[in-house]
Protein backbone atom coordinates (compact mmCIF):
# COMPACT_ATOMS: atom_id res chain seq x y z
CA UNK A 1 0.00 0.00 0.00
CA UNK A 2 2.73 2.22 0.60
CA UNK A 3 4.56 1.71 -2.55
CA UNK A 4 1.03 2.38 -4.56
CA UNK A 5 0.83 5.86 -2.60
CA UNK A 6 4.43 6.42 -3.66
CA UNK A 7 3.74 5.35 -7.54
CA UNK A 8 0.41 7.07 -7.53
CA UNK A 9 1.56 10.74 -6.28
CA UNK A 10 3.16 13.55 -8.24
CA UNK A 11 6.90 13.04 -7.88
CA UNK A 12 8.42 10.60 -9.76
CA UNK A 13 10.77 8.10 -8.11
CA UNK A 14 13.79 5.63 -9.16
CA UNK A 15 13.77 2.71 -8.18
CA UNK A 16 16.29 2.85 -6.02
CA UNK A 17 14.75 5.83 -4.43
CA UNK A 18 11.75 3.09 -3.98
CA UNK A 19 13.39 0.53 -2.22
CA UNK A 20 14.82 3.40 0.30
CA UNK A 21 11.28 4.54 1.10
CA UNK A 22 10.30 1.01 1.60
CA UNK A 23 13.69 -0.23 3.21
CA UNK A 24 13.79 -3.14 0.66
CA UNK A 25 15.51 -4.49 -2.47
CA UNK A 26 15.05 -3.30 -5.83
CA UNK A 27 14.22 -7.29 -6.46
CA UNK A 28 11.26 -6.68 -4.76
CA UNK A 29 10.31 -3.41 -5.96
CA UNK A 30 10.24 -4.91 -9.31
CA UNK A 31 8.26 -8.12 -7.93
CA UNK A 32 5.65 -5.59 -6.53
CA UNK A 33 5.23 -3.54 -9.97
CA UNK A 34 4.68 -6.78 -11.67
CA UNK A 35 1.88 -7.99 -9.32
CA UNK A 36 0.38 -4.69 -9.70
CA UNK A 37 0.31 -5.28 -13.11
CA UNK A 38 -1.59 -8.98 -12.75
CA UNK A 39 -3.83 -7.35 -10.26
CA UNK A 40 -4.78 -5.09 -13.34
CA UNK A 41 -3.26 -1.61 -12.13
CA UNK A 42 -1.47 0.43 -15.42
CA UNK A 43 2.56 0.68 -14.67
CA UNK A 44 3.59 3.27 -16.74
CA UNK A 45 7.82 2.98 -17.11
CA UNK A 46 9.05 6.85 -17.79
CA UNK A 47 12.05 5.80 -18.56
CA UNK A 48 14.41 2.97 -18.03
CA UNK A 49 14.51 3.27 -14.09
CA UNK A 50 10.89 5.07 -13.20
CA UNK A 51 7.38 3.53 -12.99
CA UNK A 52 4.47 5.07 -12.02
CA UNK A 53 0.97 4.43 -11.68
CA UNK A 54 -1.72 5.97 -14.65
CA UNK A 55 -5.01 5.82 -15.34
CA UNK A 56 -7.11 6.08 -18.25
CA UNK A 57 -8.77 9.68 -19.51
CA UNK A 58 -7.35 13.16 -18.83
CA UNK A 59 -8.13 14.74 -14.78
CA UNK A 60 -8.38 11.76 -12.99
CA UNK A 61 -6.52 12.24 -9.82
CA UNK A 62 -8.30 9.90 -7.28
CA UNK A 63 -6.27 6.60 -6.20
CA UNK A 64 -9.71 4.47 -6.72
CA UNK A 65 -10.08 4.89 -10.09
CA UNK A 66 -6.73 3.80 -10.56
CA UNK A 67 -7.86 0.24 -10.76
CA UNK A 68 -10.48 -1.09 -13.47
CA UNK A 69 -13.63 -3.45 -13.60
CA UNK A 70 -15.28 -4.39 -16.23
CA UNK A 71 -19.34 -4.69 -15.97
CA UNK A 72 -19.28 -8.31 -15.69
CA UNK A 73 -16.22 -8.59 -13.24
CA UNK A 74 -17.98 -6.32 -11.11
CA UNK A 75 -21.15 -8.24 -11.39
CA UNK A 76 -19.66 -11.50 -10.48
CA UNK A 77 -17.57 -10.01 -7.48
CA UNK A 78 -21.20 -8.15 -6.40
CA UNK A 79 -22.73 -11.37 -6.77
CA UNK A 80 -20.22 -13.37 -4.47
CA UNK A 81 -20.57 -10.89 -2.31
CA UNK A 82 -24.39 -11.09 -1.91
CA UNK A 83 -24.08 -14.76 -1.51
CA UNK A 84 -22.60 -14.48 2.30
CA UNK A 85 -24.00 -14.63 4.87
CA UNK A 86 -25.50 -11.82 6.11
CA UNK A 87 -24.38 -11.92 9.74
CA UNK A 88 -20.46 -12.08 8.11
CA UNK A 89 -18.97 -8.70 9.32
CA UNK A 90 -17.13 -8.33 6.12
CA UNK A 91 -19.95 -8.11 3.58
CA UNK A 92 -21.27 -4.57 4.24
CA UNK A 93 -17.37 -3.30 3.77
CA UNK A 94 -16.53 -5.45 0.77
CA UNK A 95 -19.65 -4.16 -0.73
CA UNK A 96 -18.87 -0.33 -0.10
CA UNK A 97 -15.41 -0.84 -1.64
CA UNK A 98 -17.12 -2.65 -4.94
CA UNK A 99 -19.42 0.77 -5.09
CA UNK A 100 -16.04 2.73 -5.37
CA UNK A 101 -15.18 0.89 -8.83
CA UNK A 102 -17.90 -0.42 -10.11
CA UNK A 103 -18.74 1.99 -12.69
CA UNK A 104 -15.21 1.91 -13.76
CA UNK A 105 -14.40 0.80 -17.38
CA UNK A 106 -12.18 -1.86 -17.04
CA UNK A 107 -8.93 -4.29 -15.55
CA UNK A 108 -5.80 -4.15 -17.91
CA UNK A 109 -5.68 -7.35 -18.74
CA UNK A 110 -3.16 -6.34 -21.38
CA UNK A 111 -0.04 -6.29 -19.65
CA UNK A 112 0.65 -9.90 -20.11
CA UNK A 113 1.03 -9.13 -23.60
CA UNK A 114 4.13 -7.10 -23.97
CA UNK A 115 3.36 -6.04 -27.84
CA UNK A 116 -0.36 -4.84 -26.79
CA UNK A 117 1.01 -3.40 -23.76
CA UNK A 118 3.32 -1.39 -25.93
CA UNK A 119 0.07 -0.26 -28.05
CA UNK A 120 -2.35 -0.04 -25.69
CA UNK A 121 0.31 2.58 -24.04
CA UNK A 122 1.02 4.03 -27.62
CA UNK A 123 -2.88 4.36 -27.94
CA UNK A 124 -3.47 5.84 -24.34
CA UNK A 125 -0.91 8.44 -24.74
CA UNK A 126 -2.44 9.67 -27.90
CA UNK A 127 -5.81 10.10 -26.37
CA UNK A 128 -4.31 12.20 -23.53
CA UNK A 129 -2.40 14.40 -26.48
CA UNK A 130 -5.50 13.96 -28.69
CA UNK A 131 -2.99 12.83 -31.66
CA UNK A 132 -3.74 10.83 -34.52
CA UNK A 133 -2.41 7.79 -34.93
CA UNK A 134 -1.27 5.52 -37.30
CA UNK A 135 -2.70 1.56 -36.92
CA UNK A 136 -0.37 -0.42 -38.91
CA UNK A 137 -1.07 -3.61 -40.76
CA UNK A 138 -4.99 -3.95 -39.23
CA UNK A 139 -6.16 -7.04 -40.00
CA UNK A 140 -10.25 -6.76 -40.39
CA UNK A 141 -12.07 -9.66 -39.40
CA UNK A 142 -15.20 -7.56 -41.96
CA UNK A 143 -13.20 -6.86 -44.83
CA UNK A 144 -10.67 -9.74 -44.71
CA UNK A 145 -8.16 -7.24 -45.73
CA UNK A 146 -4.68 -6.11 -43.70
CA UNK A 147 -4.07 -2.46 -44.45
CA UNK A 148 -3.12 0.44 -42.41
CA UNK A 149 -5.38 2.85 -40.78
CA UNK A 150 -5.02 6.54 -39.87
CA UNK A 151 -7.41 7.12 -36.95
CA UNK A 152 -8.13 9.81 -33.82
CA UNK A 153 -8.38 7.17 -31.30
CA UNK A 154 -10.20 9.04 -28.22
CA UNK A 155 -11.82 5.63 -25.51
CA UNK A 156 -10.16 2.66 -24.71
CA UNK A 157 -12.88 -0.41 -24.63
CA UNK A 158 -13.41 -2.48 -21.66
CA UNK A 159 -10.26 -4.57 -20.60
CA UNK A 160 -8.45 -2.47 -23.45
CA UNK A 161 -9.23 -5.03 -25.81
CA UNK A 162 -9.89 -2.43 -27.89
CA UNK A 163 -9.83 1.26 -28.89
CA UNK A 164 -12.84 3.61 -30.54
CA UNK A 165 -11.47 5.98 -32.80
CA UNK A 166 -12.34 8.31 -35.81
CA UNK A 167 -11.25 6.70 -39.16
CA UNK A 168 -10.13 10.00 -41.18
CA UNK A 169 -10.54 7.76 -44.77
CA UNK A 170 -14.04 6.80 -43.92
CA UNK A 171 -15.12 9.98 -41.77
CA UNK A 172 -16.61 7.15 -39.48
CA UNK A 173 -16.30 6.10 -35.40
CA UNK A 174 -15.28 2.55 -35.32
CA UNK A 175 -14.08 0.53 -33.26
CA UNK A 176 -10.33 -1.28 -33.51
CA UNK A 177 -8.74 -4.55 -31.20
CA UNK A 178 -5.38 -4.40 -30.19
CA UNK A 179 -4.53 -7.61 -31.13
CA UNK A 180 -5.66 -7.22 -34.59
CA UNK A 181 -3.13 -4.18 -34.73
CA UNK A 182 0.37 -4.96 -36.24
CA UNK A 183 1.52 -1.87 -34.36
CA UNK A 184 0.59 1.26 -33.02
CA UNK A 185 2.48 4.90 -34.22
CA UNK A 186 1.78 8.11 -32.96
CA UNK A 187 1.90 10.66 -34.93
CA UNK A 188 2.55 14.99 -34.30
CA UNK A 189 -0.70 15.51 -36.17
CA UNK A 190 -3.90 17.05 -33.60
CA UNK A 191 -7.49 15.75 -33.70
CA UNK A 192 -9.69 17.59 -36.65
CA UNK A 193 -12.92 15.98 -35.58
CA UNK A 194 -12.96 15.72 -32.12
CA UNK A 195 -16.79 17.10 -32.11
CA UNK A 196 -17.45 13.79 -34.10
CA UNK A 197 -16.06 11.42 -31.40
CA UNK A 198 -19.10 8.97 -30.23
CA UNK A 199 -18.40 5.75 -29.03
CA UNK A 200 -21.33 3.14 -29.16
CA UNK A 201 -23.03 1.84 -25.99
CA UNK A 202 -22.37 -2.49 -25.59
CA UNK A 203 -24.42 -4.88 -24.99
CA UNK A 204 -24.38 -8.03 -22.34
CA UNK A 205 -23.48 -10.49 -25.40
CA UNK A 206 -20.43 -7.97 -26.24
CA UNK A 207 -21.73 -6.19 -29.32
CA UNK A 208 -22.25 -2.48 -29.78
CA UNK A 209 -24.55 -0.31 -31.88
CA UNK A 210 -26.95 2.76 -31.20
CA UNK A 211 -30.18 0.88 -31.96
CA UNK A 212 -31.64 -0.85 -29.07
CA UNK A 213 -33.63 -4.07 -29.61
CA UNK A 214 -36.20 -5.75 -27.70
CA UNK A 215 -35.77 -9.04 -27.01
CA UNK A 216 -38.07 -11.77 -24.96
CA UNK A 217 -36.89 -15.25 -24.93
CA UNK A 218 -38.40 -18.47 -23.61
CA UNK A 219 -35.71 -21.13 -22.77
CA UNK A 220 -34.65 -24.50 -21.13
CA UNK A 221 -32.26 -25.31 -18.21
CA UNK A 222 -29.78 -25.69 -21.08
CA UNK A 223 -29.59 -22.64 -22.30
CA UNK A 224 -29.97 -20.61 -19.81
CA UNK A 225 -27.17 -22.02 -18.00
CA UNK A 226 -25.16 -21.24 -20.98
CA UNK A 227 -26.76 -18.11 -21.32
CA UNK A 228 -25.33 -17.08 -17.95
CA UNK A 229 -22.26 -18.57 -18.28
CA UNK A 230 -21.37 -16.99 -21.59
CA UNK A 231 -23.00 -13.80 -20.67
CA UNK A 232 -23.10 -12.96 -16.69
CA UNK A 233 -24.51 -9.58 -17.29
CA UNK A 234 -27.97 -11.63 -18.45
CA UNK A 235 -28.78 -12.52 -15.15
CA UNK A 236 -30.26 -9.88 -14.20
CA UNK A 237 -32.58 -10.11 -16.71
CA UNK A 238 -33.51 -13.54 -16.79
CA UNK A 239 -36.88 -14.68 -14.87
CA UNK A 240 -38.38 -17.89 -13.73
CA UNK A 241 -41.81 -18.14 -15.78
CA UNK A 242 -43.48 -17.94 -12.36
CA UNK A 243 -41.95 -14.35 -12.09
CA UNK A 244 -38.85 -15.07 -10.15
CA UNK A 245 -35.32 -13.78 -11.10
CA UNK A 246 -33.16 -16.24 -12.10
CA UNK A 247 -29.86 -14.73 -9.92
CA UNK A 248 -32.68 -15.27 -6.56
CA UNK A 249 -33.33 -18.84 -7.39
CA UNK A 250 -29.23 -19.41 -7.06
CA UNK A 251 -28.95 -17.19 -4.37
CA UNK A 252 -31.43 -19.62 -3.35
CA UNK A 253 -30.03 -22.70 -3.89
CA UNK A 254 -26.15 -21.54 -2.58
CA UNK A 255 -27.94 -20.55 0.54
CA UNK A 256 -31.17 -23.09 1.77
CA UNK A 257 -30.95 -26.87 2.24
CA UNK A 258 -33.86 -28.03 -0.01
CA UNK A 259 -35.16 -31.58 1.61
CA UNK A 260 -34.52 -34.70 -1.35
CA UNK A 261 -36.69 -34.39 -4.31
CA UNK A 262 -37.85 -37.43 -6.51
CA UNK A 263 -36.11 -34.99 -10.32
CA UNK A 264 -38.58 -37.91 -12.33
CA UNK A 265 -41.45 -36.25 -10.55
CA UNK A 266 -40.89 -32.21 -11.72
CA UNK A 267 -41.61 -30.78 -14.80
CA UNK A 268 -39.32 -29.38 -16.86
CA UNK A 269 -38.47 -25.90 -16.12
CA UNK A 270 -38.55 -22.93 -18.81
CA UNK A 271 -36.91 -19.46 -17.91
CA UNK A 272 -38.01 -15.67 -19.77
CA UNK A 273 -35.12 -13.35 -20.99
CA UNK A 274 -36.29 -10.22 -20.93
CA UNK A 275 -33.98 -7.41 -22.27
CA UNK A 276 -32.07 -5.22 -25.28
CA UNK A 277 -29.50 -5.72 -27.05
CA UNK A 278 -27.50 -3.20 -29.58
CA UNK A 279 -26.83 -5.75 -32.06
CA UNK A 280 -28.31 -8.95 -33.47
CA UNK A 281 -25.11 -10.90 -34.12
CA UNK A 282 -24.31 -11.61 -30.64
CA UNK A 283 -27.92 -12.74 -29.49
CA UNK A 284 -28.66 -14.57 -32.89
CA UNK A 285 -25.19 -16.38 -32.67
CA UNK A 286 -26.73 -17.63 -29.00
CA UNK A 287 -29.89 -18.58 -30.51
CA UNK A 288 -29.01 -20.31 -33.91
CA UNK A 289 -26.63 -22.37 -31.91
CA UNK A 290 -29.10 -23.46 -29.80
CA UNK A 291 -31.99 -23.98 -32.50
CA UNK A 292 -34.86 -26.21 -30.17
CA UNK A 293 -34.07 -25.05 -27.14
CA UNK A 294 -34.76 -21.50 -27.39
CA UNK A 295 -38.13 -19.63 -28.72
CA UNK A 296 -37.85 -15.98 -29.81
CA UNK A 297 -41.41 -14.66 -28.07
CA UNK A 298 -40.57 -11.17 -28.74
CA UNK A 299 -38.34 -9.43 -31.49
CA UNK A 300 -39.53 -9.05 -35.21
CA UNK A 301 -35.87 -7.85 -36.37
CA UNK A 302 -34.09 -11.02 -34.11
CA UNK A 303 -36.72 -12.85 -36.40
CA UNK A 304 -35.87 -11.65 -39.47
CA UNK A 305 -31.89 -11.79 -38.91
CA UNK A 306 -32.58 -15.81 -38.17
CA UNK A 307 -34.85 -16.53 -41.04
CA UNK A 308 -32.10 -14.31 -43.28
CA UNK A 309 -29.37 -16.82 -41.85
CA UNK A 310 -30.90 -19.93 -41.50
CA UNK A 311 -32.12 -19.87 -45.94
CA UNK A 312 -28.24 -18.93 -46.01
CA UNK A 313 -27.37 -22.07 -44.35
CA UNK A 314 -30.15 -24.45 -45.97
CA UNK A 315 -28.61 -22.66 -49.48
CA UNK A 316 -25.11 -23.40 -48.43
CA UNK A 317 -25.48 -27.42 -47.16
Amino acid sequence: MRLIVLLSGNRIYTVDELAAELKTSQRTIYRYIDTFKEAGFVVEKVDDYKYRLVSIGPGVKDLHNIVYFSPEEAYIVNRLIDSLDPSNSLKRELKRKLSAIYDKTSIADFTDRPSSAKKVQTLVEAIREKKVVRLKAYSSSYSGNTRDHIVEPFEMTSNYAGVWAFDLADGKNKRFIVLRMGDVEKTIDPWAHGFEHHSQPMDAFRFHGDTEYHIILRMNNLAKNLMVEEFPLTEKDIYEQDGILAEQIMVLDETMELPPHDMEEEEEQFWIYDGTVRGLDGIGRFVMGLEGNVEVMEGDALIDYLKRHAAHISESY
